[in-house]
């Protein structure tokens, strides 16, 4: 008998944000005291207020593609990064760590808008979106429990998600926050690509580019052409500047699940494959080959 298929879907619930906080505890839990983990506990729940619109001076989060569901894949990728490389090279400092698990909650909280700003949506804030994450944290640092030195190190960290970051310029002070960049930024994208609903969600990014000004996308199909081309320089960056860290996935889901394989690589790759099948054929519009609907468990 064939042995059935493991999806990366199906080993957490990715629409309850606390099945995926719950799922980063445990890991982080088999190397570090419990009560390390207090800031990261408090800071999940202020950002599930904030994007809820639950946190005073804040609006909800009005962005379909970037919202608290991809902030949490994200977070669990980075702790599954976390776990690998501890598994194979050595345990990463828990200074590092709590840092880096915080750099994925806070990373997209650039593009909740505050009260005042009733004009369109946070997707306008695309391009500036990196940066305004990291005055949210210097902002509002005594409410999220950190330090100046925090709020700098895990600024950084976050601007290792910015799709134009000049590395030379972040001046990471050790090697080990300059990996714990580099799994940020390689979170962020295993995360979003990798998600079941991928493709059917690409069409939200578009709308988000669109409110954007982003150029070169100017119907939804632009979008589904462009992410092949996204892909290659998404597999040159995950070999060169992100330090090839998502190898580490695989020792993640071969201790803990006992499946030899990088199952975020394996999700993007069937992504890519139906990508290709869609532009191929010609002869039915590509909206109705994305069937599977967003929130469907």
């Amino acid at each position: 008998m064939r042995k059935k298929e493991v999806q990366l879907s199906r080993l957490v619930n990715h629409s309850k944000p606390r099945a995926v906080f719950n799922a980063v505890k445990k890991i982080f839990l088999y190397y570090y005291p419990k009560n390390e983990f207090s800031i990261v506990r408090n800071d999940f729940k202020i950002v599930k207020d904030l994007f809820g619109g639950d946190f005073i001076g804040y609006r909800a989060c009005n962005t379909e593609y970037h919202n608290l569901n991809h902030t949490m894949d994200a977070m669990l990728a980075a702790a599954r990064l976390i776990d690998g490389y501890n598994l194979t090279v050595r345990v990463m400092d828990c200074r590092t760590v709590v840092r880096l698990l915080l750099a994925a909650l806070f990373h997209d909280t650039g593009y909740i808008q505050e009260v005042w700003d009733t004009i369109g949506t946070g997707a306008k804030y695309t391009k500036t979106h990196v940066n305004r994450s990291i005055v949210f944290i210097e902002k509002n640092k005594q409410k999220l429990g950190l330090s100046e030195v925090d709020v700098q190190i895990i600024g950084r960290i976050i601007s290792c998600t910015g799709v134009y970051v000049n590395w030379n310029e972040l001046s990471f002070k050790t090697e080990e926050e300059r990996i714990a960049g580099a799994m940020m930024g390689t979170a962020d994208l295993l995360g979003q690509m990798a998600d079941r609903l991928y493709l059917e969600k690409l069409l939200f990014l578009y709308y988000e580019f669109k409110e954007a000004g982003i150029p070169d996308y100017n119907t939804e199909y632009d979008i589904i052409r462009k992410t092949l081309d996204f892909y290659e320089i998404t597999k040159k960056s995950f070999e060169g500047t992100l330090l090839k860290v998502y190898k580490y996935a695989r020792a993640h889901f071969k201790e803990r699940y006992k499946i030899d394989k990088n199952l975020y690589i394996e999700a993007i790759e069937k992504h890519i494959d139906y990508l290709r099948k869609i532009i191929a054929d010609s002869s039915t519009n590509f909206r109705k080959k994305l069937k599977r609907r967003v929130g469907q468990a």
